[in-house]
């Protein structure tokens, strides 16, 4: 039986988006963007009736025959576009559909700052959020991470713009093309020439300017920052150092990096998250105060995982971009298929990450890291207790189930000690860092599902280690891992404790004061 996502009305396994082509004008007044959207599409079947796209609240649909299905209330509406079977589609033909579209004020994927907002208190900002399901909002699109598309953008804006792509023009380091900023339109072009998926589709706008970072001997990628004006200095100070160190390290790990750029972005204070791994343009916060704005994203109020300061003027919290850096290669490249194996690209992207740390500050920084994740993952797994599917690390939603509601700290938590697991099972670092190289290079560029990752796992362990990792695999409970509930890993994982160990020593000293009389203090 076909598997397919059931987060998603569009019917992607019949007819496929391989890329889109965006023409965006952007209206800082109504807040709206208007334009296209222009698909190309690859049959997979002789003669499809239609194309089933997935947008929600969008209006002024023109430019092609179609029927606009009841909305959804988690999946939005089910755009039809009437193929004619004159047209005589057979598998494997190709066409194209472009459909001309506003976005509206109640955009899921768009949250508008007001000047205030901003660091430099000047001019307006936007920023989009389109993971997991909300580019529906943005732009007519299968909504699916099991489709995986290359795209390229217009966009035209009295301030810079941004999108998670590569810049075909104007030159990052020009300020607004030289035009006045907030008074005249510039055009920008972007294009993304890896498929990727479409919550990865991103856009922010505003009083930007662009740093640099000193690039590395004999890397054909960049590394370099974005800030408003007056936070670019304090953010290329704090992230040059080590940004294209995490990237370079990694592609040593696992694979080269392929994106071609990998910038950051420091948004307003306002931004309410504390990084997203759009390709090319990590989206990083900069503020300790980070006020949930799911209001200014005409979301509900969720509870999301809140970051602390980035800019912190020490760099003491720069690891967040060895996490988001990591998604280049689980997330971004090697894909989860839906929402229900979420951990495919959170747990594999923590366990880089952590491997990172460990490579650039020693095993104990690794260990500590995953110290303060178990309590993260306490807590979250203590939050699911009257919803358990929700404490699994494979989840089985149900059509339509909005995958918003099991956000949390366990497909990051749960799947990393299960790969810290079972990288101790299975002999240590040294034996897994091949298998990740190897599972990358299998999966590169593909939408997968645990049960393939589970196939590849034991196929790389049969050739490479024979019956003695066999054995071992066979003994570990998987259904357990991948589909226990409950307040505990289903096994015993320990962390070596050397930096926690003062902070432990103060805990018991405290408490240890508590039945000491004042005058022995």
């Amino acid at each position: 039986m076909l598997a397919t996502d059931p987060t998603t009305q569009s019917n992607y396994w019949e007819i496929t988006t391989t890329h889109v082509h965006f023409d965006w004008d952007i209206d800082w007044t109504k807040r709206i963007i208007s334009g296209s959207a222009t698909h190309n599409l690859t049959s997979k079947m002789d003669s499809p009736a239609e194309v089933l796209l997935v947008l929600k609240l969008l209006l002024d649909i023109k430019s092609v025959e179609y029927t606009l299905r009841e909305p959804h209330e988690v999946m939005g509406s089910a755009l039809a576009v009437s193929l004619d079977p004159s047209l005589n589609v057979k598998n494997g033909d190709g066409l194209n559909v472009t459909i001309a579209y506003k976005t509206t004020e109640k955009c899921t994927a768009i949250g508008w700052l007001d000047k205030e907002q901003t660091a430099g208190k000047k001019f307006p900002f936007l920023f989009s959020q389109c993971q997991p399901i909300y580019a529906r909002s943005l732009g007519p699109l299968q909504d699916t991470p099991s489709v995986k598309i290359t795209y390229s953008a217009n966009v035209r804006s009295t301030l810079p713009a941004l999108c998670s792509a590569l810049r075909v023009s104007p030159p990052s380091e020009s300020i607004h093309d030289g035009k006045k900023i907030g008074e005249e339109v510039v055009e920008y072009k972007y294009n993304q020439p890896i498929a990727i998926p479409s919550y990865l589709i991103a856009l922010a706008s505003g009083n930007l300017v662009y740093k640099p970072f000193d690039p590395l001997p004999g890397k054909s990628w960049k590394t370099g920052c974005w800030a408003e004006p007056e936070t670019i200095d304090a953010s290329y100070w704090e992230f040059h150092k080590d940004t294209a160190h995490y990237v370079d390290v990694a592609e040593t790990l696992v694979t080269p990096y392929e994106f071609g750029v990998y910038d950051v972005l420091v948004l307003p204070p306002s931004f309410p998250y504390g990084g997203m791994e759009n390709a090319c343009l990590t989206f990083l916060t900069p503020s300790s105060y980070i006020s949930l704005v799911m209001n200014a994203l005409n979301r509900p109020l969720i509870q999301y995982p809140i970051a602390t300061a980035l800019l912190a003027g020490d760099r003491s919290l720069v690891d967040v971009v060895a996490h988001e850096a990591s998604h280049s290669w689980f997330g971004n490249n090697v894909t989860t298929a839906d929402s229900g194996h979420f951990w495919l690209n959170e747990g594999f992207t923590t366990y880089l990450e952590r491997i990172l740390q460990g490579e650039l500050h020693g095993s104990a920084e690794r260990e500590f890291s995953y110290i303060i994740g178990r309590k993260a993952l306490t807590d979250a797994l203590k939050q699911y207790e009257n919803k358990p599917k929700y404490q699994r690390l494979v989840i089985p939603y149900t059509f339509g189930e909005d995958p918003d509601d099991a956000y949390s700290s366990v497909p990051y938590e749960k799947g990393s000690n299960f790969l810290l697991y079972l990288e101790r099972q299975l002999g240590g670092l040294q034996v897994m860092l091949p298998y990740l190289k190897d599972y990358v290079n299998t999966f590169r560029g593909q939408s997968i599902r645990t049960d393939e990752w589970q196939k590849h796992l034991f196929k790389y362990f049969s050739e490479n280690g024979g019956k003695e990792k066999l054995d071992i695999l066979n003994k570990i409970d998987f259904e357990a891992w991948l589909h226990g509930e409950g307040l505990e890993l289903p096994a015993t994982v320990e962390y070596d404790t050397t930096l926690a160990q003062k902070a432990y020593d103060l805990v018991k000293a405290w408490n240890d004061s508590r039945s000491t009389p004042p005058s022995n203090l």
